[in-house]
């Protein structure tokens, strides 16, 4: 085999070994990144979810639409009303229909299903010392008969947060000290393979700096490189969320998503280099015999 065929087989290998390495550090700063965006979207996340949920107000089986009109003016102008919706008899009694069949009011003479109101409180106010308060004054009403302010779910989703949150923060250091483990791994074989040129450059004088500089710059491309990639897997990911779920798309924040790639980005490079830094600094110092080992 002529040295031009050598010299090619070698490019194509170290071609291969750095394609792999990029698409080895992209997976784990994707993952990173994916943890990183509900992480920091967490606070919109809570939002969206506590102003999903209604206080169902019924009113009392007298109560007439015009009288349930008028409740509904008087709260919707209350500071802690998102929104308010009317439920009237025939639209309970349709969904009444749809669950339970068309027959269900047959065995009744007049309608059981009372006119009723959905409200939706800012997130501010879905907690269970302000939701107590938000209550009493829903309830404060002769035609209001009975209001379910699911307070046992808004104590299980606020408790579910917190520890979502404490969960994903746990799983970012994991994901980091794995990636830290791995990219370390990954650039010690690639610098070791460079090991005689280094210890060549120490030989005619070449300082520490001077040694670590190419391999530093190769490291902070690659990381570079694969932040990008896991960057726009993040990005395609979202856009496939908005087509097909645009509500829940509209949870994350446009700063949100610039600092997961800020995080994404800052991950992959400062990695790379650092872990450059030490192993390169290793060789440096490493005898001619050691180099053998």
């Amino acid at each position: 085999m002529s040295s031009k065929e050598k010299n090619k087989g070698l490019k194509r290998r170290l071609a291969g070994a750095w394609v792999s390495s990029i698409v080895s550090i992209s997976l784990l700063l994707l993952l990173i990144g994916i943890a990183s965006l509900i992480l920091v979207n967490a606070g919109s996340v809570s939002k969206f979810l506590k102003e999903e949920m209604k206080v169902s107000v019924l009113l009392k089986q007298d109560a007439t639409e015009a009288q349930a009109g008028e409740y509904v003016e008087r709260i919707s102008t209350l500071p802690y009303v998102r929104e308010v919706r009317l439920i009237t008899r025939e639209e309970g009694e349709a969904e009444l229909k749809e669950m339970l069949g068309e027959d269900f009011l047959s065995v009744f003479e007049t309608s059981p299903v009372p006119i009723s109101v959905d409200v939706g409180l800012k997130a501010e106010y879905v907690v269970p010392d302000s939701l107590a308060f938000v209550t009493s004054t829903l309830a404060n009403s002769s035609i209001v008969d009975e209001i379910d302010n699911r307070q046992g779910l808004v104590e299980t989703l606020n408790a579910n947060i917190a520890r979502i949150s404490l969960v994903f923060g746990a799983v970012i250091a994991l994901l980091l000290f794995v990636s830290v483990v791995l990219i370390n791994n990954m650039v010690r074989l690639n610098v070791f393979s460079k090991r005689f040129t280094i210890h060549t450059m120490k030989l005619v004088g070449a300082t520490r700096a001077f040694i670590r500089a190419p391999f530093l710059r190769a490291a902070a491309l690659q990381g570079l490189v694969s932040a990008l990639i896991a960057s726009a897997c993040i990005w395609g990911m979202l856009m496939a969320l908005k087509n097909s779920f645009p509500e829940l798309y509209s949870v994350f924040r446009s700063d949100a998503l610039l600092l997961t790639a800020g995080i994404v980005l800052a991950c992959g490079v400062l990695v790379c280099v650092v872990c450059t830094f030490f192993v390169v600094n290793k060789l440096v110092s490493a005898s001619k015999d050691d180099l053998y080992y």
